[in-house]
């Protein structure tokens, strides 16, 4: 004799499917629709393979019967309802205060009452008698399970929860390299689609290669390249109707210029028009002799760009009116030097205070000005856009002792990647020391002729800043990149943990202290849900790696069994544990591959977080595909726990 719970189940899914089997039977197109309907999405390459093994007769059409057989293979997952079974004492029906012991011991909701477990019983239950009981049946949990609550990612880290009010030099900053690229270096095209796609992603810094265009307008390539064009004024207009969709916080422009002072100008009249209020053209009178934060540069266009003088200065020749002219600015060849060489050139600035410091001694010493300035490059430099340098002043790096002497909190250094990985190897204190002051770039190296991407958590680990990456180029790379900057709402800015932004610590990511706090981290891989169906996947071996990036010493990997043919639901159960030292730098990676013995593996999702933006619990792991896209609903159900020493 069925039960109450299973009559109203009956009757629950039936209302639901009735009207579609009106025909007698239906296609695989429409089974497909209908587990939409009833809350269940489902990639379709999955459907037609179910829907063809229940498929009794053959004839490409299913009865309802048959439909539910295949319902119930989808939505009544074994390893759900073995976690239902063990909190109901009839296995029908979770009564209320089983279901609140169940959130607060598996789940690690510490603060979930009587009202919350209401909310969600309102939310995911569909049978309307179960509900009004305040209770919940197989198909409302399963529902709960399979929702973005259950996410591995924490609820509160999808959101701007850090102090935004402390100095940019504080915060990782989201930036990309040559954003107007988006395939090679040498030969691809620039494309606006580049920034778009770059500033979506919560990308806060992008640069722009600025050279002289006819008809005087400025143009933006990859110079000395046959990489294809576009006008400055079209990309400035493409970042202002994107720069502040995905995120709030300031938007930097990084200037790479090499146009003419006349087409400097231009360049400034189109960002003062197309931004207007939004450009930052003054400083901020509470930061005259500090970096603001990103709270105060809310919806602002910063410009990174070579400046002459001081901000004083420019604000008090303003007050005298004196714009519009343009100023031979005199620096060493930057754009053309081996940036990976460690040549230290001098820079006017630099040779003209020395020489002034000589004439006090030897007037004679004029003399020999004109002799040296042929070693020194002269530019032009339009004061209008020199004017609108405020907090992003562009500086070569020279090195750590220079910095510390010399370079003003409102200058930006940049510096490749060959010579940053050296000096966060050989001098990582002087490293977190020179970037808990200053922000700091980082850019590959000019041989990445390919557009491919360094590992940015080694400098990520000495406190840099703004690690440009080619947003363009897929990759283990991209996959850090994306899922450091989860954090923070997706804002584009990561608050800097407090020992790479107080140098009393005297932290070395190289060889970490034992007074920290690690954590020790398991991970039970119980299954995967719905994973792509790549044509092989359902015939290969199926792999999950789990990797963690963070300091050298935390850097691991562990590897699933295999499991063959079935990537629809497979089952590993196999449990995995790590010891972070340093878990606030620390991120993890969840790889799911095909193993192939002549083809190799073949990746069929992954997903990256922050170690400490995991939830406790079950938890689903969704998955992106090489390229980013989501691929929901395929994914991992795991079980999470960690605890801090």
């Amino acid at each position: 004799m069925e039960s109450h719970y299973e009559l109203a189940e009956a009757r629950w899914f039936m209302s639901k499917i009735q009207d579609y089997f009106r025909g007698g039977k239906i296609s695989a197109g429409i089974t497909h629709k209908l587990l939409e309907k009833l809350d269940f999405p489902c990639h379709f390459a999955h459907v037609k393979r179910i829907f063809k093994e229940n498929d009794r007769q053959n004839q490409g059409r299913i009865t309802i019967e048959e439909f539910r057989t295949i319902y119930r293979y989808i939505v009544h997952r074994e390893e759900i309802v073995e976690i239902f079974n063990t909190y109901t004492e009839n296995r029908k029906i979770l009564p209320e205060d089983s279901l609140i012991e169940f959130l607060t011991q598996e789940q690690y909701e510490m603060k979930m009452d009587e009202f919350s477990s209401v909310e969600i019983i309102e939310k995911y239950e569909p049978i309307a008698e179960v509900k009004n009981e305040r209770q919940m049946s197989i198909e409302g949990f399963a529902r709960y399970m399979f929702s973005s609550e259950c996410l591995l990612f924490k609820e509160t880290c999808n959101t701007v929860y850090q102090d935004m009010n402390k100095p940019l030099n504080d915060y990782y900053i989201s930036s990309s390299h040559n954003t107007y690229l988006v395939a090679d270096q040498i030969l691809g095209p620039s494309d606006i689609w580049g920034y778009i796609s770059a500033l979506v992603k919560g990308c806060r810094c992008l640069e722009i290669d600025c050279w002289d265009g006819a008809q005087n307008e400025p143009i933006v390539y990859h110079g000395y390249t046959l990489t294809s064009k576009l006008l400055f004024k079209t990309v400035i207009q493409a970042i202002n109707k994107y720069a502040f969709v995905t995120s709030d916080y300031p938007v930097v422009l990084s200037l790479e210029n090499h146009c003419s002072p006349g087409q400097q100008e231009v360049m400034t009249d189109i960002l003062q028009s197309t931004f207007g209020d939004f450009l930052l053209s003054d400083m901020l009178d509470e930061f005259p002799d500090s970096l603001p934060s990103p709270e105060a540069l809310k919806f602002k266009i910063l410009v990174k760009n070579r400046k002459v003088g001081t901000l004083f200065e420019t604000r008090e020749r303003l007050g005298t009116d004196k714009r519009g002219i343009a100023l031979d600015f005199e620096e060493a060849n930057y754009e053309n030097e081996d940036e990976d060489s460690g040549k230290e050139p001098e820079t006017w600035d630099v040779f003209l205070s020395r020489v002034k410091e000589e004439q006090k001694a030897d007037p004679s010493t004029l003399s020999g000005i004109a002799d040296a300035k042929k070693k020194i490059r002269k530019l032009r430099v339009a004061l209008s856009l020199s004017d609108l340098v405020i907090y992003t002043k562009a500086e070569k790096f020279r090195n750590f002792q220079y910095s510390r002497i010399y370079q003003q909190f409102n200058e930006t250094t940049s510096m490749g990647e060959s010579r940053a990985r050296k000096l966060s190897k050989l001098r990582a204190h002087e490293f977190i020391f020179h970037t808990a002051a200053f922000v700091t770039r980082v850019y590959p190296k000019f041989t990445r002729a390919d557009s491919s991407n360094f590992n940015p958590q080694e400098f990520w680990n000495v406190g840099c800043q703004m690690v440009a990456l080619n947003f363009q180029t897929p990759g283990l790379p991209m996959d850090l990149q994306n899922g450091k900057f989860l954090d923070n709402g997706g804002s584009g800015y990561v608050l800097k943990p407090d020992f790479l932004r107080d140098t009393t610590f005297g932290f070395n990511p190289n060889e970490p202290e034992g007074d920290g706090h690690p954590v020790a981290l398991t991970i039970r891989l119980i299954s995967g849900i719905q994973l792509p169906d790549n044509g092989s996947s359902n015939t290969s071996d199926i792999i999950v790696i789990i990797e963690v990036y963070g300091v050298p010493n935390d850097h691991m990997k562990q590897q699933s069994r295999a499991v063959k043919n079935n990537a629809f639901s497979p089952r590993w159960n196999e449990t995995f544990t790590f010891l972070i030292q340093v878990p606030e730098l620390a991120l993890i990676r969840f790889v799911v591959e095909t193993q192939g013995f002549l083809s190799g593996n073949e990746l069929l999702g992954q997903y990256t977080l922050p170690v400490l933006c995991m939830n406790k619990g079950y938890r689903r792991v969704p998955l992106f595909s090489k390229s980013g896209a989501n691929l929901e609903p395929s994914s991992l159900f795991i079980y999470v726990w960690y605890y801090r020493e």
